[in-house]
């Protein structure tokens, strides 16, 4: 695992109260950053923070205006911006093929999807403003395949890995490294009942430990647009993607930038 340095850095964890979030927080502390620990747990969000000399931050990331607040408060406060992880996600817990709960469905969204546009869309201006930096948004490897228990889930996972893809390649050139950390099956509270199946069948979960591992990885050598993934006993690395068919059954590399003509 390469060597990271943020001696001097602020960043920013969203869900960052328990699990990868938390995990991740001890571990950007543990580099040198200051840590603006933002989650809907306020309680828990103060405790992570004062475990670490960082800022606590409660606030709703699926309210449009949450993380515009939350940036400007960490650059007033601490006076820089760094490090963005937009951690925070939840489980779809219904089927959504044959049936839908329209406001579990809407949470889920709010939550997985359009709180990482809103955090990208506040944080890119304060990168900019300081130079460049980094953002790392928790995927899943249900972003990469299909999961058929939670197909809901899938979908917006796959909408994260599609939006970081072009996403880290439109900031590319100022400075800024978008990617996406896709973990298989992590034990943290997100598993709900399903942990005890794992534990019956001896699966191996990765703890969030491995994860702010894996991220420390991706801090030090992702390039914009990556989704690196992570298992159990394996290493943190960027996933191969396939090009898509181009004009005359050629292929159409995976990083193109397609232009508006």
């Amino acid at each position: 695992m390469s060597t990271v340095d943020l001696t001097g850095q602020v960043a920013l964890v969203t869900g960052g109260a328990g699990g990868i979030g938390a995990a991740v927080v001890r571990r950007l502390a543990k580099l040198g950053a200051r840590v603006a620990v933002v989650d809907l747990d306020a309680a828990g969000a103060h405790r992570v923070a004062s475990a670490v000399d960082g800022i606590a931050i409660a606030g709703d990331v699926t309210d449009p205006a949450t993380m515009p607040a939350v940036v400007e408060q960490v650059e007033r406060e601490l006076g820089r911006l760094d490090v963005v992880h937009l951690n925070a996600g939840i489980g779809g817990g219904q089927p959504g093929v044959d049936s839908l709960d329209l406001a579990r469905y809407r949470k889920l969204v709010g939550v997985n999807v359009d709180h990482v546009v809103y955090g990208v869309c506040a944080a890119v201006p304060a990168l900019r403003r300081h130079g460049g930096g980094k953002i790392v948004i928790t995927a899943s490897l249900a972003g990469l395949t299909a999961m058929s228990s939670d197909p809901l889930y899938t979908l917006t996972k796959h909408a994260v890995v599609g939006y970081v893809r072009a996403a880290g390649q439109a900031v590319a050139g100022e400075g800024i490294t978008v990617s996406a950390l896709c973990p298989g099956f992590v034990d943290t509270l997100l598993l709900g009942a399903a942990k005890e199946e794992f534990d019956a069948v001896a699966f191996p979960l990765l703890t969030p430990s491995d994860v702010a591992e894996a991220f420390q990885s991706v801090l030090a050598d992702g390039k914009p647009g990556e989704a690196w993934t992570i298992q159990p006993g394996g290493k943190a690395e960027p996933y191969r993607f396939r090009g898509v068919p181009g004009v005359g059954g050629g292929q159409i590399p995976p990083q193109v930038v397609l232009g508006s003509g």
